[in-house]
């Protein structure tokens, strides 16, 4: 594990598939944010939250109000592959930047297995095809304690398996610790 300085992320070029990796709170939204802004083409946000209350509603205006102005904003909290098949069939495809893989799985359990297994599936392909750039975040939840529900065991599972997947998929995985970047993978 290499550490990345703060220059070298807002220095590099992608066209390639790059996770980022962290707890809560640990600056991996901002860290996609630098990366997908230093593509240097069009960024599309692929926002995978859904306003299930208030706080969360807060969460996602904090959010947006961040982003720059000229990003494209696409809003979609099942099917993601869809999104990618969309955008990868433009001329000059654009920097994807999808935030986050933990809400959208948790949006996924809540639609039931059949469509978790599809949709999933479905991704998991779209990201290996799109000939842009793709910034995916994801939370790290290998780190902590097992659950105490069977949902929440469940989630952690489902989670640790896609965020390997992606990993495979992906060129480079990022991992941000206390707003730093380190160097995984690429």
């Amino acid at each position: 594990m290499t550490h990345c300085s703060r220059s070298d992320v807002g220095r590099t070029a992608l066209k390639t598939r790059t996770l980022v990796l962290g707890g809560i709170r640990s600056g991996k939204t901002a860290l996609a944010e630098r990366l997908a802004g230093a593509e240097g083409s069009g960024v599309v946000y692929v926002a995978t939250a859904t306003a299930g209350d208030a706080e969360m509603a807060a969460r996602i205006r904090r959010h947006q109000g961040l982003r720059p102005a000229g990003w494209g904003l696409q809003e979609e909290p099942l099917q993601l592959a869809g999104v990618l098949a969309v955008e990868g069939g433009k001329e000059g495809p654009p920097c994807l930047l999808i935030d986050c893989m933990s809400l959208w799985l948790s949006n996924l359990l809540h639609a039931g297995d059949d469509v978790l297994t599809a949709q999933k599936s479905a991704f998991l392909d779209a990201v290996a095809g799109y000939t842009g750039a793709l910034v995916i975040v994801s939370n790290e939840v290998g780190l902590g304690t097992i659950g105490m529900d069977p949902l929440t065991r469940r989630f952690c599972d489902e989670l640790g398996w896609l965020n390997q997947a992606l990993a495979q998929r992906c060129d480079r995985v990022l991992m941000s610790v206390a707003g730093l970047p380190l160097t995984l993978k690429g």
